[in-house]
């Protein structure tokens, strides 16, 4: 027999796995702004749906990330009634398919006509957070609210913090949440490996 026959089944095998991870693999969504979490040793794995995230960049600054499309669709609506804001059509579909946003509603319009491209190269300066004009937990109020009318299920919040974020507005946004009884969120961090024991010979 043939060298070339012999490693058939090997070859075969190979394009099967790759094909296999290929079809299985799911790629991290594009955000609006990158965090370095800071490690820990808890290995909890967050769900992949039903999921709010708050992260918060190094400067302070806030971005807001749902997962489901429908869901931030009718969230934009509550949000946008709440303070006076419609938005058209296509506005609405292009908010469904952002990962997440980072701007004061009154500039979410103007943001949400631009293309994908465009919108990618924008420096979004973060959802308000003062408290004076805190439209980050209207956010979350509307984005657990519209999650569970559609889907019946409870939406799990983290929050991602920046490594060099100031601790804060971390602080903050958990105050902001257990004022209005929401007492469930998850923190966010790298996973720290464990040291190895070696043993002594």
């Amino acid at each position: 027999m043939s060298p070339s026959l012999d490693m058939t089944p090997m070859v075969d095998l190979a394009f099967l796995l790759v094909t296999f991870f290929m079809l299985t693999t799911k790629f991290a969504p594009e955000e609006v702004v990158m965090v370095d979490t800071p490690s820990s040793t808890s290995d909890l794995k967050l769900p992949e749906t039903n999921l709010i995230t708050l992260s918060v960049d190094k400067d302070g600054k806030t971005y807001f990330a749902l997962d489901s499309e429908p869901a931030k669709i009718l969230m934009l609506e509550k949000v946008g009634a709440k303070y006076g804001i419609s938005f058209t059509p296509q506005q609405k579909k292009r908010f469904g398919q952002m990962t997440s946003f980072g701007v004061p509603i009154q500039q979410l319009g103007s943001l949400l006509d631009r293309s994908k491209e465009e919108i990618k190269t924008i420096k979004q300066p973060g959802i308000p957070t003062d408290s004076t004009n805190n439209q980050i937990i209207d956010w979350v109020i509307q984005g657990r609210a519209a999650n569970q009318q559609l889907f019946k299920k409870p939406v799990y919040i983290a929050i991602k913090g920046d490594n060099n974020a100031d601790v804060p507005t971390v602080r903050k946004l958990i105050k902001y949440m257990q004022d209005k009884d929401i007492n469930r969120f998850n923190l966010i961090t790298d996973l720290e490996m464990k040291p190895k024991i070696v043993a002594g010979n």
